[in-house]
């Protein structure tokens, strides 16, 4: 619930009263702990919400909707989603981008410095979108490009998956995160992590052999491929937690009224 002064305790009383959804919402007279002048307003912004939502203006729920709760908004726009993942020449702000990989869920295209990098067209190419992907790229894939070009993100959700699988109790790199969901990579590219990203950009570069350039393209492509699968996988997981949560509640109040009535 995205409205303002409903947070996951509020969010979870309301599933007792029976109100899961937006609709149920809407169609309550009264609500428990909620004034009629501030249902009133909740009402409004939920129908301009409801409004945005199937005229598909992701944009609208940019602000609205924090980070660690963006995942919600996935299944919806999954299918206008850009699953995005740059490699750099090195691990610090300064270093330039050598690699900017984009998956659509069909195609994948790759910029890389020297060859075909254009911020100008990226910045043409993700304006085509309504949701970012990304695993850790609210820390490093989205701050590094905003440093170069800071008009070019457009004004739309952001998905980290670092963020969710954490919540589901997974840790580590996108690497470990794709051993959890026995999803497999080329066995030369499978041995390779961010830092032998680096190295790999480094050797072509000094040498001009096409070969690193290409493990490297391959590297990045796989992590933009397998983004698509984890987050899935991942928001499936955590709609069936929510459900979960939302039966859990249910049942501890049907539990409560059963004993109230048995001391009755």
């Amino acid at each position: 619930m995205f409205l303002e002064g409903i947070g996951q305790e509020t969010e979870h009383t309301l599933w007792k009263q029976g109100i899961e959804d937006w609709h149920a919402f809407l169609e309550a007279k009264k609500i428990k702990g909620i004034s009629e002048k501030r249902k009133y307003y909740y009402d409004r912004l939920l129908h301009q919400a409801r409004r945005e939502l199937y005229s598909f203006n992701a944009s609208f729920f940019t602000s609205l909707i924090p980070l660690a709760e963006t995942w919600r908004l996935y299944d919806f726009f999954k299918e206008e989603a850009v699953f995005l993942d740059i490699e750099t020449a090195g691990m610090n702000m300064h270093d330039d981008i050598t690699v900017v990989g984009l998956y659509d869920g069909i195609t994948t295209k790759t910029m890389v410095r020297g060859i075909n990098l254009n911020y100008q067209e990226l910045k043409e190419e993700l304006s085509r979108y309504s949701m970012i992907v990304t695993f850790n790229g609210a820390t490093f894939d989205l701050p590094y490009l905003k440093k170069r070009y800071p008009e070019l993100l457009p004004h739309i959700p952001h998905v980290d998956l670092r963020t969710v699988t954490a919540r589901l109790g997974y840790h580590g790199g996108l690497k470990s995160i794709e051993k959890e969901f026995s999803i497999t990579r080329r066995e030369l590219v499978s041995r390779l992590h961010g830092g032998d990203a680096v190295t790999l950009w480094r050797m072509y570069y000094g040498s001009g052999d096409d070969h690193y350039l290409k493990l490297l393209i391959e590297y990045n492509e796989e992590d933009v491929i397998n983004l698509k699968k984890i987050a899935d996988i991942c928001t499936k997981r955590m709609e069936h937690r929510l459900i979960g949560d939302l039966k859990e509640e249910s049942q501890d109040q049907k539990n409560s009224n059963n004993s109230i009535q048995k001391e009755i």
